[in-house]
């Protein structure tokens, strides 16, 4: 099994000009990103009024998710920190507006003009140290502060991840919390190792709706349930939620 990208080298030098080109061009890849996208864009819960949104991709890589929030509407300003990603991304002319950043040094945005924002396999990334110089909770800290002040009060952020223990998980959620959001996690699939996906949803100041965060989707795809007479898969994600919250 190969090892996870984040490991092997910065996300600027693994996604060099090559990798980046083969990300793109792989069918697989490409479903994936559609179908963890559409799930992102879902739990945004953005207000079914045919209004289009301005909405932030982070870590948005060739436009691969980008595709996704523009086929429903949305206008999109995407952020990486690979020259190359972002090359192919204006080569297959997405379009979202693009920036080239690195997300831990802070987004660089002005305030409460975002209405929402999803990432897919980006922050994880956070917490490698790459250079010298990189704190992995100062580089969450600066990441999830200026999230928070680019957002619009209400507005919701959905992270997909793949953390690598625990503890990875609880420093990405706790940076988040004491940036001044409200949520937790979202477990889709929790008992299947090849489908299990985590989504960490986030919600913005004091909301206009409810900061519940939603229940993951069981073995059926259907939302599961948060009663206690529910199975064992819809205990474990009610459970990892109240937790975190």
């Amino acid at each position: 099994m190969a090892s996870r990208p984040e490991i092997q080298a910065p996300p600027e030098i693994f996604y060099n000009d090559i990798e980046a080109r083969k990300y793109t061009s792989s069918s697989r890849i490409i479903e994936i990103q559609a179908r963890l996208s559409e799930r992102a864009l879902e739990l945004l819960a953005l207000p079914e009024d045919g209004v289009p949104r301005l909405l932030l991709d982070i870590g948005c890589g060739s436009g691969l998710s980008g595709e996704t929030l523009s086929e429903n509407g949305h206008n999109w300003i995407g952020l990486d920190i690979s020259p190359s990603m972002l090359d192919i991304a204006l080569e297959r002319e997405a379009e979202g507006d693009l920036l080239l950043g690195d997300m831990g040094q802070g987004l660089g945005l002005r305030p409460g003009v975002i209405d929402g924002a999803i990432s897919i396999s980006a922050v994880q990334w956070l917490c490698n140290a790459d250079k010298s110089s990189h704190e992995p909770r100062l580089r969450l800290k600066a990441f999830f502060g200026s999230l928070y002040r680019c957002l619009a009060r209400g507005a919701r952020a959905v992270f997909q991840v793949y953390p690598e223990s625990v503890a990875q998980r609880e420093l990405i959620l706790s940076s988040a919390m004491r940036a001044g959001f409200a949520g937790g996690v979202v477990v889709d699939f929790p008992h299947s190792s090849k489908s299990r996906k985590e989504y960490l949803v986030l919600t913005c100041g004091p909301p206009s709706v409810s900061t519940a965060v939603p229940t993951g989707k069981g073995e059926d795809g259907e939302s599961s349930s948060d009663d206690s007479s529910g199975d064992e898969d819809n205990r474990t994600v009610s459970l990892q939620i109240w937790i975190l919250c």
